[in-house]
């Protein structure tokens, strides 16, 4: 199996018809080698995985950029390499644009923040019913009201008038690629883990925190599945500690991934991102998303 996993141009160019007798051969090694005996106790193990990329139906730009990933285990505290997964170089190994990731926080910063800063203007400001003195013969300049913008007290003129929205919608491409770009930088500064699945043996939430620690993942960490039903162990885990939070697929977006230091994902849910993002990339009716935005834009 060592050998196999050395011969990295035999998995960045993979022959289909020897790459599955390959795998075969690989995975009954590891079944035969993973059955263990120490002391009273009698450790079998899966077979370990290699799943290899598929570039039938969206080939990438430069194979040249592939990029690997151990695939860990989360059954247990102590680290364990499971399997051996391919990334897509056009999701996982984009050019890291980091004006485009910029460009994403502050969108996703100020579509949702509504300002409330509020000033009355001179026919809601109290008093200033009656006209202050006459129009003509007090050598006064002429005011029909005390509340007039020109006095203290007055109100304002052209002042910030609540609720103010600062809604804009950034292009869809500059968000697509946002996500291939932080997906990018997260593997490149190796802050990008993938697990198994979700399923934790317990509910205690110091399982999560030796978890944690042992894999050195950092003061915060991310943890995104493919569906939005999480199973019920890693929930009440992960109920009371502040810093780990969990997230489905479909919701992920460039401020989570940047606010959270280690991205933990598990194997269903890099296929899902994959599928997504590469159709998105390659879709056909490119042209009509590089329109003015619109409210049933998808």
């Amino acid at each position: 199996m060592l050998k196999f996993l050395n011969k990295t141009r035999q998995l960045l160019y993979p022959n289909v018809r020897n790459l599955s007798h390959t795998v075969t051969v690989c995975q009954s090694n590891a079944a035969t080698e993973s059955t263990t005996t120490t002391g009273k106790e009698t450790l079998v193990s899966k077979p370990a995985l290699i799943l290899p990329q598929n570039y039938a139906e969206h080939a990438p730009v430069s194979r040249s950029t592939a990029r690997q990933a151990w695939i860990e285990n989360v059954d247990a505290v102590t680290e364990r390499k499971v399997g051996l997964m391919e990334l897509h170089p056009d999701v996982f190994a984009a050019q890291p644009r980091v004006d485009v990731i910029q460009e994403n926080i502050e969108w996703q910063r100020k579509y949702r923040y509504v300002s409330m800063a509020h000033t009355k203007t001179r026919a809601e400001v109290r008093g200033g019913g009656r006209k202050p003195w006459p129009q003509k013969g007090m050598g006064r300049a002429r005011h029909g009201s005390i509340r007039s913008p020109l006095f203290k007290g007055g109100g304002v003129i052209h002042g910030p008038r609540s609720p103010t929205t600062h809604f804009y919608m950034l292009p869809f491409y500059k968000r697509v690629m946002g996500l291939t770009s932080t997906l990018s930088v997260k593997l490149a500064q190796d802050d990008l883990h993938i697990i198994e699945d979700v399923e934790i043996p317990t509910k205690d939430a110091q399982f999560i925190r030796d978890l944690i620690q042992e894999r050195n993942w950092g003061p915060s960490v991310l943890i995104v599945d493919k569906h939005d039903v999480f199973p019920e162990n890693i929930c009440y885990a992960t109920d009371s500690i502040g810093y780990v939070n969990l997230m489905p697929a479909y919701g992920l977006n460039v401020y989570s991934m940047l606010k959270h230091d280690t991205l933990v994902l598990t194997v269903e849910a890099v296929k899902h991102l994959e599928e997504r993002l590469l159709y998105q990339l390659h879709r056909n009716d490119a042209a009509s998303k590089q329109t003015k935005f619109k409210l049933d834009q998808v």
